[in-house]
């Protein structure tokens, strides 16, 4: 009766474990690609200031080599 408790928290940790390596493979996967970890809770306001961000960096970095 005593392990019971053993029985129960095996399977638990094997679908933790395989939870935890699917996040970690995910983020892996995203910073490989895009060379930066993943930006939480992005919606499209953040997508359209990090566009115009790159395109003002561009521009600053095009006129300051002219």
């Amino acid at each position: 009766m005593s392990w019971v408790w053993v029985q129960a928290t095996l399977p638990l940790g094997i679908i933790g474990g395989m939870l935890c390596a699917m996040g970690h493979i995910q983020y892996n996967i995203h910073k490989f690609t895009y060379g930066r970890p993943k930006h939480v809770c992005g919606d499209l306001w953040d997508t359209a200031m990090e566009r115009r961000d790159k395109k003002v960096i561009e521009k600053f970095t095009a006129a300051s080599h002219n």
